[in-house]
C-alpha cells in the first residue's frame, strides 16, 4: 500500500519515482534521537528556541528575541563553550530539465540527496555591554572544476559584534548600542531585514537556482561582504533609528572576509550611508512594525582593479512591515517589503551596442545608461504548538526593459536564435533573457515540521507565472517559466 502510494505521488508530482524516494530519503537521513543540548544563545538564557524565534522557526524573532539581539547577545549567563552549528541536507528537482545542451550542467544535482551546508556559530556574552553573532560557513559544492568535479570551501558568513546598553528611568526606556556587521540589515531585529527575510540556505549546485530562495529577494546594491559600523536605538519599545556606513573590508575588521574569494568581495569607492527606521507596536498577544530604510553606494565592476571609470551606482530605497500574533499553541507572522533600486552604469556599459538584432533584423537600441528594479514581496506563515507550519509567499519583480540585460537573441548575421556554439553573439538556453526584462513573478508553498527544536524538516513548491521578462520563451529556445517550477525538500540541524 504504502509503495502505491509513493508511486502515485510521484507521478502527480514529476512523474518520476526515483526523486521522491531521493526525497523521503533526505528526512530519513537526518532522523536521531532528540538533542540533549541546545545552541548557544539558548543555552545562555536558558530558554528554548519558541522564546526567541517565532513557533520555534529560526532566525524567526520574537519580540523578546528582538530584544535579546538589541541588546547586543548579554541576556543570561556566559556559556563556558559558545560555540553552535547547523548542518543542511536537501534534494532540489526542477519540473522540466529539457530544452537544455547540457542538462548535467544546467541542473547538476538534481533530484539527489545531498549535504548542502554546515556552518559554525560562535558568540552570545561577552561582557555585561559586549556581545556577538559569527558565523562560518562550509560550501561543499563551492567551486566546480574543469572535469565536473565539486570541491568544499568555507568562508565567513554573517558576523554581527555589539556593545549595547539599556537604560530605564521613570518617564522613557531607552535601548542603544553599535553594531560591527558585514553585511547591512544583518543588525536588522526584523525579518523583513534583507539579510533576513530569506532564511533556509540555498545549495550551490544549480539543480536549486529556481527554489524560493533564489527568487528575488530585498537587497541592495552593495550585496554583502563589506564590513560597517552602525548605530542604533530602541526607544520607549517603539521608534528604531539605525545609521551608520559600510566600506570595502579591510584593517581590523578583515577577519569578516576570512575565506572569501577576491571575485567574490565588494569594492566601494568611499563609504556607503545606510539609514532604517522602524514604528513598533505591541498589543495583547500582537505586534506590528512598520519600517523604511535606505542606501546608496558606489560599486567597482571588477574588485581587484578600482577602476574610477568603472563605478556602478545604486540608490536602495524600501517600506516593509510585519505582523505577528504569538498567542501559545499558535505562532503566526505577516511580512510585506517593498523595493526600488536605482542602478546607473559605468559609461562604457551605458553606450554599448548589443550584439543582437530584433526578428525584423534591425539594430537594437544602446544599452540604457540606468535601471531602475522594484521588488514586492509578501509572506504569511503559521506554526501549530511550535511543532507543525506552513507558509505562502508571493514575489514580484519588475524594472527597466534594456539590452544591456538581453543575454539571448537573434545573431546579426543570420537573423535567427543562435546557439551556445555560435561566436558572434552566443545566445543563453535556461538563464537566457530574450527580451532584456527583468519581470519575475510567482509563489512559494512551504509545509514544516518541527519534531523537536533542534531539526526543521520542510517542502517547498515554487511556481513561476514569469521569468526573466516573460511566461513563455524566456530564453528564445522555447523554455516558459513554468518549465522552472521547483520542489525543494530540506532537513535543517541546529546543535
Amino acid at each position: 500500500m504504502l509503495d502505491l502510494l509513493v508511486r502515485m505521488t510521484a507521478r502527480l508530482v514529476f512523474g518520476r519515482r526515483r526523486r521522491i524516494a531521493l526525497m523521503l530519503a533526505c528526512v530519513a537521513a537526518t532522523w536521531a534521537a532528540p538533542a540533549s543540548a541546545i545552541p548557544v544563545f539558548n543555552r545562555q538564557t536558558g530558554q528554548n528556541c519558541q522564546a526567541c524565534h517565532a513557533g520555534g522557526q529560526y532566525p524567526e524573532l520574537t519580540p523578546y528575541g528582538r530584544m535579546f539581539k538589541l541588546t547586543g547577545y548579554t541576556i543570561g549567563n556566559r556559556t563556558e563553550i559558545p560555540l553552535a552549528m547547523m548542518a543542511v541536507a536537501s534534494v532540489s528537482s526542477v519540473r522540466d530539465t529539457g530544452k537544455s545542451d547540457d542538462p548535467s550542467a544546467d541542473f547538476s544535482k538534481n533530484g539527489k540527496l545531498i549535504f548542502a551546508a554546515a556552518s559554525v556559530f560562535a558568540g552570545g556574552r561577552i561582557t555585561d555591554n559586549l556581545g556577538a553573532f559569527l558565523q562560518y560557513t562550509y560550501d561543499p559544492y563551492a567551486n566546480l572544476d574543469a572535469s565536473g568535479k565539486y570541491h568544499g570551501h568555507a568562508a565567513a558568513d554573517n558576523m554581527d559584534l555589539r556593545y549595547a546598553d539599556h537604560v530605564v528611568g521613570a518617564a522613557h526606556d531607552l535601548v542603544f548600542g553599535v553594531s560591527a556587521n558585514n553585511n547591512p540589515s544583518v543588525s536588522d531585529p526584523w525579518n523583513t531585514a534583507a539579510a533576513w527575510m530569506q532564511y533556509v540556505p540555498v545549495p550551490s549546485p544549480s539543480s536549486s537556482q529556481f527554489i524560493d530562495g533564489a527568487t528575488p529577494y530585498p537587497g541592495y546594491g552593495v550585496g554583502g561582504n563589506t564590513s560597517g559600523l552602525t548605530a542604533y536605538a530602541f526607544l520607549d519599545e517603539h521608534l528604531y533609528l539605525e545609521a551608520g556606513a559600510y566600506r570595502s573590508t579591510r584593517g581590523a575588521l578583515a577577519f569578516m572576509k576570512l575565506g572569501q574569494p577576491t571575485s567574490g568581495l565588494t569594492r566601494l569607492q568611499g563609504n556607503a550611508p545606510y539609514l532604517r527606521a522602524a514604528w513598533n507596536l505591541a498589543w495583547g498577544a500582537s505586534t506590528l512594525m512598520i519600517g523604511g530604510s535606505t542606501m546608496t553606494s558606489r560599486v567597482y565592476d571588477d574588485p581587484a582593479s578600482p577602476d574610477p571609470t568603472t563605478l556602478h551606482r545604486f540608490r536602495d530605497s524600501s517600506v516593509d512591515a510585519q505582523y505577528q500574533w504569538l498567542l501559545d499553541p499558535h505562532a503566526l507572522t505577516l511580512q510585506a517589503v517593498a523595493t526600488r533600486q536605482l542602478h546607473r552604469y559605468p559609461d562604457f556599459l551605458a553606450g554599448q551596442v548589443p550584439a543582437f538584432v530584433d526578428a525584423q533584423g534591425n539594430p537594437l537600441p544602446p544599452g540604457s545608461p540606468s535601471d531602475v528594479l522594484r521588488l514586492l514581496r509578501t509572506k504569511a506563515s503559521y506554526t501549530w504548538r511550535a511543532t507543525y507550519g506552513g507558509s505562502v509567499a508571493y514575489f514580484d519583480l519588475s524594472g527597466t526593459t534594456n539590452t544591456l540585460n538581453q543575454s539571448s537573441g537573434y545573431d546579426p548575421l543570420t537573423g535567427t536564435i543562435t546557439t551556445s556554439s555560435a561566436a558572434a553573439a552566443p545566445s543563453t538556453r535556461v538563464n537566457g533573457n530574450l527580451t532584456g526584462n527583468p519581470r519575475t513573478t510567482g509563489e512559494t508553498l512551504e509545509a514544516y515540521w518541527l519534531p523537536w527544536q533542534n531539526l526543521r524538516i520542510g517542502a517547498q513548491y515554487t511556481f513561476y507565472q514569469r521569468y526573466n521578462g516573460s511566461a513563455r520563451n524566456y530564453d528564445g529556445f522555447g523554455r516558459n517559466a513554468s518549465d522552472n517550477d521547483s520542489l525543494f525538500v530540506y532537513a535543517w540541524f541546529a546543535y
